[in-house]
């Protein structure tokens, strides 16, 4: 009767939460959205809400004038066929850094991460200075009637330099987990190189190289110290949105600096957003094709 009696009392009680694995959750969570929220959304949500409160037409007229849009389209369109670049050059340098060993090879690797620690003032100098029509580079390309320095051309430049050291190393990781026994036995069944390439190692790097793709491109669109040095900031020819920006708040047009800010920014998520709905189905693709 006792032992009966017993049982249903230790029923009756409430059971004993599960502790969880890692304690804390609640307090580092909280930490991170006051973070986040201070760091990142309020500012954000400061130039929304002031542009908010301004008359649409006006808006509209400020975002869409024509010296802004030559602006959207050279800071966009350049800043992605930079990340084009960087997706190609950088894997391909990922490669070459993990796979062979050769003289120079740990100070090639160790300038990667130049772009990271180089300011970008100093790193816009040292490019304009290069690439100028007297410099080093900049004297044989106007000789073969290529300038680089003060056009588009070396805005791209620009962008690819600071952009590079994303998809390296981002790719890097991957190349040195992928066992190199899945190539050998690719190749020992009948592949051929362009085979192992496509079917082994593209298929295990490519969500790697497009998160450095997108981290690339994002940096090239808000990048402006490496810029204003090499573009020439020529208005509708090379001036760059950010640039843009900072000319309104020269003038105290607070106003219109606010409205092509609020109008990057959507641009940019939008185009974001729209690589990483690529990058989702790539991944589901390859997992529905293992």
């Amino acid at each position: 009767m006792t032992t009966v009696a017993a049982t249903g009392f230790w029923r009756r009680q409430r059971p004993r939460q599960r502790q969880a694995l890692h304690p804390g959750f609640r307090l580092t969570l909280g930490i991170t959205a006051a973070w986040l929220g201070l760091v990142v959304l309020l500012p954000v949500a400061a130039v929304l809400v002031r542009v908010a409160g301004l008359d649409p037409a006006e808006v509209w007229r400020v975002a869409t004038s024509p010296r802004a849009l030559a602006a959207y389209r050279l800071s966009f369109g350049l800043s992605l066929a930079a990340a084009l670049a960087n997706l190609v050059l950088g894997t391909l340098t990922a490669w070459v850094l993990v796979r062979y060993r050769f003289p120079g090879r740990r100070l090639l690797d160790g300038m990667i991460d130049l772009p990271f620690a180089l300011p970008t003032a100093v790193a816009g100098i040292a490019l304009a200075t290069l690439y100028a029509p007297g410099g080093w580079l900049g004297r044989p390309l106007a000789a073969l009637g290529l300038d680089v320095a003060f056009t588009p051309l070396g805005i791209l430049v620009a962008l690819i330099f600071v952009g590079l050291p994303f998809v390296v190393r981002t790719v890097q990781p991957v190349l040195y987990d992928l066992d190199a026994s899945l190539e050998e036995a690719a190749a020992s069944l009948g592949a051929t190189r362009l085979q192992v390439l496509r079917w082994v190692v593209l298929r295990h790097v490519l969500p790697a190289a497009l998160t450095g793709f997108t981290l690339s491109f994002s940096r090239a669109i808000g990048e402006y110290g490496s810029v204003i040095f090499i573009a020439g900031n020529i208005p509708y020819v090379s001036e760059i949105a950010p640039l843009l920006i900072v000319v309104h708040l020269e003038q105290f047009d607070y106003v219109g600096a606010s409205v092509i800010a609020v109008a990057m920014l959507l641009i940019s998520f939008a185009m974001l957003l729209a690589i990483n709905l690529v990058q989702r189905w790539s991944g589901r693709r390859e997992r529905a094709h293992a």
